[in-house]
């Protein structure tokens, strides 16, 4: 046993498993920072997420009295779970470091910021931990600005490619 990640075994490939990602947070909010948070989850949420059932598409994070909670995030009922099975759409307590709940909670009190759910996914050592990020919120104009240049820059590197 190792000393250094308290006895745990590492996976040998070294992939990370994305379980579901929310691509509609970075369009929607211009994310400023991220923290990686874990999550309390009982059997039969952590085997639901092992088959890849999970959506982060209406989610959203609740602080309140230095705790943080994941809230309407969607994972579905394990199928053999008969009656030791979860709600889908409970609340789910996040584990973050209490300077960083006070950071995130600041952010929102003073600048008016956003705590939206980015990724959630299992790290290296098959553990499921949600990606968070501190973000504003995007105005219309600045939606278009930001597909402009990201048109435009797949155009760029297509062009780039074709001459060589």
């Amino acid at each position: 046993m190792s000393a250094k990640n308290g006895g745990r075994k590492k996976k040998a490939d070294g992939i990370s498993g994305v379980i579901s990602e929310n691509r509609r947070a970075r369009y929607d909010y211009q994310i400023e920072d991220t923290f990686e948070a874990g999550l309390v989850l009982r059997g039969t949420e952590v085997k639901s997420l092992r088959l890849g059932k999970a959506n982060l598409a209406h989610a959203y994070v609740q602080l309140d009295q230095a705790e943080a909670h994941l809230i309407n995030a969607d994972i579905p009922e394990y199928h053999a779970g008969n009656r030791f099975n979860h709600k889908a759409t409970q609340p789910r307590k996040l584990l973050l470091h209490r300077r960083e709940i006070s950071k995130l909670a600041a952010a929102v009190q003073r600048a008016g910021a956003t705590v939206v759910p980015l990724k959630l996914y299992f790290n290296d050592y098959g553990i499921a931990k949600l990606l968070i990020g501190l973000g504003t919120g995007r105005k219309k104009a600045d939606k278009r600005d930001n597909e402009k240049r990201r048109d435009w820059q797949r155009d760029k590197a297509r062009l780039m490619r074709e001459r060589g």
